[in-house]
């Protein structure tokens, strides 16, 4: 089984892929994580795991001061290109578990669809150590649910029982209403308040060669054999292009995870 620690590198692979096919964040989310937190032009922010910035632009957008910790050089790389217009950001190489905090405290922390690749050991203790008291963590996080091509979902789940018949059934999405609203690791640390969700969803469409190379974004098919992953790859294709006309349409829901430093 490949483990985290493994899996998370693998997104440095390809910076200019990820970058240029993951979905990113609706404006709505940097709005409602400015008024909740309280945020003004000038606050520091601390993000975890900032990729190809595509968080990191957004809030350094907004005038705050953002240093932004992230493990893969090349998307390191693509991050500082991005944020180039911003001297108020900057984009520091290392694993956040590593990083040594600095003496000034932040007014926010925040992982956008990150924060499940930190060791939990360190994750929350380490942020509420990085906050001033009263400051926010701020939990961005991405699912697929139910809605957009239902029926695409449905049938391409025999391209990944035959390539990766080890792996167990992937259920269909959820209706976004059903996933459920989880903050037990911020409320069982005793560092944190109760936490506020804010919720948002979209639909977007995919042509063939971007959906496979949406799939090619991620880390657990990037990490399968070479031949595995080029049969599932195929085998998508002809099901997108044989049966749907060459194009799908995939449901998100972007969850904004707010909890106050006690």
């Amino acid at each position: 089984m490949t483990d985290r620690s493994s899996l998370r590198g693998v997104f440095d692979e390809d910076a200019e892929l990820y970058d240029r096919v993951r979905p990113g964040y609706p404006g709505v989310v940097f709005d409602d994580l400015t008024a909740v937190a309280g945020l003004r032009p000038g606050a520091r922010v601390l993000e975890i795991g900032c990729g190809t910035g595509q968080a990191t632009v957004p809030l350094a957008a907004r005038g705050f001061r953002v240093t932004a910790v992230e493990l893969g050089p090349s998307m390191a790389a693509v991050a500082r290109r991005r944020l180039a217009a911003s001297p108020g950001a900057e984009v520091v190489v290392s694993a956040f578990e590593d990083w040594p905090l600095p003496d000034e405290p932040f007014d926010a922390v925040v992982a956008a669809t990150a924060f499940h690749w930190i060791d939990p050991a360190v994750a929350v203790v380490k942020c509420a150590e990085a906050l001033r008291p009263g400051g926010v963590l701020a939990v961005i996080a991405t699912h697929h649910v139910d809605g957009g091509s239902r029926d695409f979902f449905a049938d391409v789940q025999e391209c990944y029982e035959r390539f990766t018949p080890e792996r167990p059934p992937r259920p269909r999405p959820s209706a976004a209403a059903l996933v459920p609203a989880d903050s037990g690791e911020t409320d069982r640390s005793g560092c944190f308040g109760p936490a506020v969700f804010h919720r948002y969803e979209r639909e977007l469409p995919y042509t063939t060669d971007e959906y496979l190379d949406l799939l090619l974004s991620y880390s657990n098919h990037r990490a399968l054999p070479a031949v595995l992953r080029e049969g599932l790859l195929a085998c998508v294709r002809a099901l997108i292009d044989g049966r749907y006309g060459g194009r799908v349409v995939k449901r998100y829901l972007t969850e904004l995870r707010i909890t106050r430093r006690l």
